[in-house]
Order: structure tokens, then sequence, then C-alpha cells
């Protein structure tokens, strides 16, 4: 279409050549003169330059310029443990602490230097700096951090920062285009200014199970073709009106680079969880007061016809309400539930003292249930307070034949006390494989990262049971 307006434009000054020509030979040149400037007067003509001008400057043009200055780098330097892999590096690898450096991208959400991004770009800073477009370096500090989300917010004293407008993940249309900011290799490329690609929205509501490389769950995430690739993580995806409306996460790829599988938070979650951690410190989960069917279900959920409720906690929140075991959840605030991703999802999205409008099927009837969430009681969280009664191996391909081990890397609990177990909901057999959204590789990385929690702070552990992944959440006390 745009080489045939350009064609047109072509042909009209030739036509008014001609006319003139024509007009020349018959009544003189005067005439001919204010023949086409008559005509020039009713149809300007524009140069074939300008049009070619204004059509280089898309949407996709205005939207990078309007999020780019708002697009942060980020340089976090940690101390991280060596552990020895070979027996060589016991006698030549010195293994004291070492500092090393990662590098990620975040975006200003308010002038006053408060920053979004993901929790795994800032796991374990000991120091935070980020790089502002125009290329000034400045001191980060670290308010909150949620591994559950994967959002972290920092803040740097630097005023007069220029904010993201945000829009809506809701109404986001298959196929829309969107750009993604971040930047990807700065540490190799010395810029501070942020690369853009351009795709389109291929999917939402998508769920991404853990993987080889990354422990966690993803859910409801938006899927785009937009390359993705190492730095962009934490940086924001906009629509073509320039309007933040997801923060780049993940990527699936064999390589580690972008095949056109990137995946973004919904910014409506961001914002909750960014607004919990600067008023509390932290983010208060909802508890619902009811377990359903997990991993081990995803193959039956066509045959459920919906999400199983394993247990109902006695006088929590679903008891109060009338929910069962055994009931079968199709709806969840307007949503259809196909298993129990989709619940995780909602869940995931609920405050405390959120209304939660469900429908239910037992015994072939399907009724309506309403419950308010609650927060966590202390008398039900799961408490740990020695490990003595708690073995661990580090999973070997010895173990794993034995064990009929699908995980490739793992601490395997060889034995659990019954006291432990019930506590916990960990059993003999299990294969730890994941705390919070780290990858877990040892025993002892397991037991450090125990030691390293805080009192009072929860941690998500997914394991491999039965060839399935599943997770239990504890409370350390």
């Amino acid at each position: 279409m745009r080489g045939r307006r350009h064609g047109d434009s072509a042909t009209r000054r030739l036509g008014l050549v001609a006319a003139a020509l024509l007009v020349a030979a018959c009544s003189g040149r005067e005439r001919a003169s204010e023949f086409v400037e008559t005509l020039q007067a009713q149809r300007p003509v524009r140069p074939i330059a300008d049009v070619v001008g204004s059509s280089r400057r898309t949407a996709i043009v205005e939207a990078a310029e309007k999020v780019s200055p708002a697009v942060v780098s980020i340089t976090v330097t940690s101390t991280r443990q060596v552990t020895p892999q070979t027996p060589f590096d016991f006698f030549f690898v010195p293994q004291s602490p070492r500092e090393q450096q990662s590098f990620g991208t975040g975006f200003v959400i308010r002038a006053d230097g408060l920053i979004l991004t993901n929790q795994h770009v800032v796991s374990g800073a000991d120091r935070i700096i980020v790089s502002l477009a125009d290329g000034t370096d400045h001191p980060a500090q670290l308010l909150g951090e949620d591994p559950l989300t994967d959002i972290a917010v920092i803040r740097t004293d630097k005023p007069g920062l220029h904010p993201v407008t945000t829009g809506k993940s809701t109404d986001l249309m298959i196929g829309e285009w969107v750009v993604a900011l971040g930047n990807p290799f700065v540490y190799l490329l010395g810029n501070a200014e942020p690369t853009v690609t351009a795709g389109v929205v291929s999917a939402v509501n998508r769920n991404i199970l853990p993987g080889r490389d990354q422990t966690g769950l993803y859910l409801d995430m938006i899927q785009t073709d937009a390359s993705i690739n190492p730095g962009n993580s934490g940086g924001p995806l906009a629509n073509a009106t320039g309007e933040v409306i997801g923060v780049n996460s993940s990527i699936l790829s064999q390589s580690g680079g972008s095949i056109g599988l990137g995946f973004a938070i919904p910014i409506e979650r961001a914002l909750r969880v960014a607004d919990e951690i600067v008023r509390n410190g932290a983010v208060r989960r909802a508890w619902v007061g009811f377990d359903v069917a997990g991993a081990e279900s995803l193959r039956d959920w066509k045959a459920a016809g919906g999400v199983l409720v394993t247990n109902v906690a006695p006088g929590g929140p679903a008891d109060r309400a009338g929910l069962a075991r055994g009931d079968v959840l199709t709806r969840a605030n307007d949503r259809s539930l196909r298993n129990y991703l989709d619940w995780e999802s909602v869940k995931l999205d609920l405050s405390v003292g959120a209304t939660v409008h469900l429908s239910a099927k037992r015994a072939g009837r399907e009724r309506s249930i309403t419950l308010t969430s609650g927060d966590l009681p202390t008398t039900t969280a799961q408490k740990v307070t020695i490990l003595k009664d708690l073995q661990l191996v580090t999973l070997t391909e010895q173990v794993r034949a034995e064990r009929n081990v699908q995980s490739e890397r793992g601490a395997l609990i060889f034995r659990i006390s019954k006291e432990l177990s019930s506590a916990t909901g960990l059993r003999e057999g299990d294969v730890i494989i994941g705390m919070n959204r780290n990858r877990i590789e040892s025993a002892d990385e397991v037991r450090a990262a125990i030691e390293g929690l805080r009192r009072q702070e929860g941690v998500r552990v997914w394991l491999e049971r039965d060839g399935s992944v599943v997770y239990t959440d504890l409370e350390f006390r």
C-alpha cells in the first residue's frame, strides 16, 4: 500500500507536467504556468522524500521513545561460595567466598527513584548500581523482593526520574504489536541506552512449568515473539502506544538465546506486589484454607472436569464458606479452571481479605460458593526448628538409577523422621530440586539455603515426587 501511495504522488506530478506541456502547446507558457499553480493549490504535492521520512516514524518508534527514558541497567555485585567440583579444585581453587557480578534491567515506576525489576536479577545482592539512559551510575537499595512472583523493588536517591506510563494486560489482543526494552549484554557493549525489539502478543494467560534451567511457576504470563535475551530480565514490555503492560522475565530456549518464545509478568501483578513491598516490606499471602490436586493431576483434568479439592482446613475460609473435600472447582472469579495451574494463577493475585466467587460440582450438581480470603494463621504455619531428623544425599548417576529419578541434579531425602515429615509434608524419596526460584544441585546447598533464611521467612520447596514436580510451602521459625 505504501508503494502505491508513493507512485500515485509521482504520477500526479508527471500528470501536472504533461498538462502544462499540453496547455503550453495550445495556449502559451503563461497560461500553462497558471494552470499548474491552480492544480497545485487544489491538491498540494509533497516531495517523495518527505513522504518516506514521515512513514519511518511508526507507532513502534514513538512507543520506544516514550518508554526508553525510564529504562535502567542494573549491575549486581554478590558474594558466592565456590564449591569444589573435582579433587583438583580442593588444591588449586581458592575456597574463600568470591565476588561476582551479574546484570539485568529495570524501569522507573515513580519519579522519586522507585524502580521495578525481577527478583532473580537482584537475588543475593551485596551492592546494586543502576545506570540511567544518560550514562550516569547511581547506587540503589533493595526495598524488598518476592521470589514467588519474581518481582523486586529497588530505590535510588536520584531525583526527578522519568517514570513509565502503565497500561493494562487484561485487554491485550493476540497479534497486536508490543515492544521489549532492555540491556542485553550491557557489560560487553558498554552502552547505557536500552535496546529495543518488536514483536506481537503471541498468547496470554500462559503457565510455565518448572524446567531444567528454571524452578518455580510463572503463571498467567504474556507470551511474545519480541526477542528477549540475557540482560533483558526486569525490563518493560510496552504496547504500541508506549504503555507498559508487562515485565520481561524469561525465555524458553535450548541455546539460551531468543527463539521467539519470550514471557512477561502482567503489569497489574507486578505493581500490586511492588505496592505491598513498599508499604509493608514484604508480600502478605492470601489464605483460602483448602488445597487442590497438583501436578500429578495434569493428565486427568479433562476427565475430572475441573480442579479437585483434596483438603479443607477446619475453621478456615473455605470451611466456613461450605467447601468440602472432593468438590470439583470449575470457575473462580469468572475464570474457567482446567487444572491446578489456573487456580494457582487466581490465588497468586489474591490479596488478604479479597472475595473469591467459586463454582463447585458435588455429586453431579454445581453450586456457587463465596469465600473471603484471610491471613495465614501462625498456628497452621509449617514449623521446622531442627534438621537433625533430615538426611539428604546429593544426586549422583548411581542414586538416580537406584531410585529412578528423572532430575539430573538435586538432593534426595534419604531419611526423615515422622514428626518432621508430618510438619513439612516432605517424604522419604522426595528430591529437592529448587527452593523459591533457586536451583538446588547438592545436599549442602539445601542446608546453606535453610541456614540463610531469616526467622518467620517462608520458602517454596520444589520437589520431584513419583516422577512429577510438586511443591510445598514452609515457614521457618
